[in-house]
């Protein structure tokens, strides 16, 4: 017997830009798609620098799992994309205070480039 994924389309999160769902929820697991600093009612990328870009990544995520009724302290595993290293720094501080004292499991690392020129993307797995 094989078990389906259900696909979630998430209101609040920006539409997909491609051929994906925002999750697909598998049991009590939500494997959620990355999502990039798209302001979801223009479909543009946020105006600013990483600071923005990442506050809004956080704000669409937030709105996948809400979704689900989860939230960040579901998060069992996360993968940060970066366009540029450097950006860590600023990237970990707002990370911290998005999942408060809950520390899941994470991988860092810096890529060729992103979708639509972002400079930030994290995917998430939540456990529900």
């Amino acid at each position: 017997m094989s078990v389906l994924p259900e696909l979630v389309d998430a209101s609040g999160a920006p539409k997909a830009i491609g051929p994906y769902s925002h999750a697909a929820r598998v049991g009590n697991l939500l494997f959620c798609s990355g999502q990039i600093p798209l302001d979801p009612e223009t479909m543009q990328l946020v105006p600013g620098g990483i600071e923005e870009q990442t506050r809004r990544v956080l704000a669409n995520i937030a709105s996948v799992l809400s979704s689900q009724g989860a939230g960040f302290a579901n998060v069992a595993k996360t993968t940060i994309f970066l366009a540029d290293m450097a950006d860590f720094p600023v990237v970990n501080g707002l990370y911290g205070e998005a999942m408060g004292s809950h520390r899941p499991a994470r991988s860092t690392v810096q890529v060729a480039g992103l979708p639509l020129g972002s400079r930030i993307e994290i995917e998430v797995l939540a456990v529900l």
